[in-house]
């Protein structure tokens, strides 16, 4: 926004200051001089001793002579002390808001490892300065983890790219191979590609909270999820098992159901390689409603338990799985979770396998 020039916070600072300290010496010469008009008399007689003669002169008169002019000599002094002094405490004061505004416009150049950090005891400009820091920091992991995801999201597009064109040229160097198996191959690649391009859009749909809010009963979600994955859990041993409470929402039916769909998906993928389980329940709370998606399998840590919601994170096994998906299952998850004012909780089982828990705020 463009603004016409004007003084600076230092100079209203050092004005305000002189003429405060201004008003004040006025206010105290004015008391002074009342006090003076009150118990000066106006007029005295003057006796010369050992005279006879006296006469009589004009005290007030002849005070306002001399107190005038020391008045105002009184009132320079204190506007000069006013502006000197002004101008240091207030760029003292200020100094503070320079260290803030330099790292602003280091900001803004692009420049986010920079940190204020600035010292001494907690008051505003500190507070400002620590949330400011905070801020850079999460605009710094924000940004490079949009960086990572870009690369990722490049580098995962580009393989199945490089595959249908490494499949195009042996078909075009070999008239004699089977095209039947090319086509076949190619359909593959080309359908893991609409994948990955569709879970973009909806990562990206979901980050900026670009739909209509409307009532959603999360046990809903949870059971048609758990009915149009029962063919895959059936292909690969696992049992389904839902139930609960209803579970009033606010949100994307769309996304929600996509949010559950995922975790489901996920809970049946990543199981024992046979009798596996997984659970799926909806609870409420006084301010909350709960969906919880469980299941067996391997032993996890927190460590890598912390890693899964980051995209494209992906373990050995996950690739190599005809259902392991674009890497992006859980990622969406929590981006829907946080477009809907949610928390996800992922934490890994003391007898093998996860739980992930997302907690929505309650329809009231």
């Amino acid at each position: 926004m463009d603004r016409a020039p004007g003084l600076s916070v230092r100079a209203k600072l050092t004005l305000s200051y002189a003429g405060f300290l201004m008003l004040a010496g006025a206010l105290l010469l004015a008391a002074v001089w009342v006090f003076l008009l009150r118990y000066v008399p106006e007029r005295a007689l003057i006796v010369s001793a050992g005279t006879p003669t006296h006469g009589v002169f004009p005290v007030r008169s002849n005070l306002l002579r001399v107190f005038a002019p020391r008045a105002a000599e009184v009132l320079a002094f204190l506007l000069a002390f006013g502006l000197l002094g002004g101008w240091i405490l207030a760029g003292r004061m200020l100094a503070p808001l320079t260290r803030i505004t330099d790292a602003t416009r280091l900001a803004t150049n692009g420049t986010l490892s920079h940190r204020i950090r600035l010292p001494g005891r907690k008051d505003e400009f500190r507070e400002l300065a620590d949330a400011f820091d905070a801020m850079l920091a999460r605009l710094e992991a924000h940004v490079d983890e949009q960086k990572r995801f870009a690369a990722n999201a490049s580098h995962e597009l580009r393989t199945p790219l490089a595959i249908s064109k490494a499949l195009l040229d042996v078909a075009r160097t070999d008239p004699d191979r089977d095209t039947g198996d090319v086509i076949d191959r190619l359909h593959t690649v080309n359908a893991r590609a609409i994948d990955l391009t569709e879970a973009l859009l909806l990562l990206s749909r979901a980050e900026q909270r670009s739909f209509t809010r409307e009532p959603v009963d999360l046990s809903l979600m949870a059971e048609e999820a758990a009915e149009t994955l029962l063919p895959l859990a059936e292909k690969h041993g696992v049992r389904v098992e839902t139930g609960g409470d209803i579970a009033p929402a606010t949100g994307s039916q769309a996304l929600l159901l996509q949010l559950t769909t995922n975790l489901v998906h996920n809970a049946i993928v990543h199981n024992l390689p046979e009798q596996g389980t997984v659970w799926v329940t909806t609870s409420v709370r006084p301010e909350t409603v709960v969906l919880t998606v469980e299941n067996t399998g391997e032993k996890l840590t927190p460590q890598q338990v912390s890693t899964f919601t980051e995209p494209f994170r992906r373990g050995t096994e996950r690739v190599h799985t005809d259902h392991a998906g674009v890497g992006l299952g859980l990622a969406i998850v929590r981006t829907i979770t946080h477009a809907h004012d949610g928390t996800l909780t992922l934490t890994p089982r003391a007898t093998g396998g996860l739980r992930a828990t997302v907690e929505l705020p309650r329809k009231q």
